[in-house]
């Protein structure tokens, strides 16, 4: 029943554009608007009416989810390993891309133009990874592409409408990585099926007959649908999520 009445808030939010949570929030403004004037009664200068009603029952911060666990994850098995060089394909610049810049330079992929960042240690590069790029093939000891490739072939990201291309996409990348590389994959799992135009949720398993041949999975973790990490997992152990975040690690075979 949660899950549903979450669902449904998310839908509602994208089609109206009213967001549930803040609607909710609004019972806090009595207590805002007693503290406002405890604020101007101490002699307090307000030059403008900003309100933030949601931080009063927040938490310091979120520690849980997709993309806060992904994002740190991967991260650290690219500091450990020290790959000489390594490039990410559409994951999140000011999450996971970011972690990874404080300490080397990754080179990013993505079809969405990139402003400048003033960052030396990000070299973008605008490119469709649902075609195959032939000048960086086989050139990357270490890649990344984290909660992306659901997305492709659905047109949310201006991408052109192709109902295979995440496989397409997986096939772009795949062929990026050296012989004797790694490949880190992310994406959520749980029952597979398309939710237009958001995103593709994969079975568990599907990610392994695609990398079939090519491919050996090192590790795997997963995030929950509660937000909580598993890590060195097996992929069996994901396969009644719902709407959960599979983390692959994949050797690629040397040639």
């Amino acid at each position: 029943m949660k899950k549903a009445l979450k669902r449904s808030a998310r839908f509602l939010q994208r089609v109206t554009g009213l967001d549930p949570k803040a609607l909710a929030n609004a019972r806090y403004f009595p207590r805002y608007w007693r503290e406002l004037q405890a604020f101007r009664a101490q002699g307090g200068t307000v030059e403008r009416l900003w309100p933030i009603l949601g931080d009063y029952h927040d938490s310091s911060g979120s520690a849980s989810g997709h993309y806060f666990h992904q994002d740190l994850l991967v991260a650290q098995f690219i500091y450990t390993a020290n790959p000489d060089a390594h490039l990410d394909v559409a994951s999140r610049i000011d999450g996971f891309v970011a972690h990874v810049a404080t300490f080397r330079a990754i080179d990013v992929l993505d079809i969405r133009p990139l402003p400048p960042t003033a960052h030396a240690n990000i070299r973008f590069v605008q490119a469709d990874l649902m075609q195959p790029q032939p000048e960086l093939q086989a050139r990357y000891p270490s890649v990344s592409c984290l909660h992306a490739l659901e997305h492709f072939g659905l047109g949310r990201y201006t991408d052109s409408i192709d109902v295979n291309g995440h496989r397409k996409g997986f096939d772009a990348i795949a062929a990026l990585v050296a012989p004797g590389g790694v490949f880190y994959l992310s994406f959520p799992v749980g029952r597979s099926r398309v939710e237009f135009n958001a995103h593709r949720v994969f079975a568990p398993g599907e990610p392994l007959e695609w990398a079939d041949g090519r491919f050996t999975l090192e590790r795997f973790d997963y995030v929950d649908d509660a937000g909580a990490l598993h890590v060195s997992a097996k992929v069996e152990d994901a396969a009644a999520l719902d709407y959960g975040c599979g983390i692959y690690t994949l050797r690629k075979a040397d040639q």
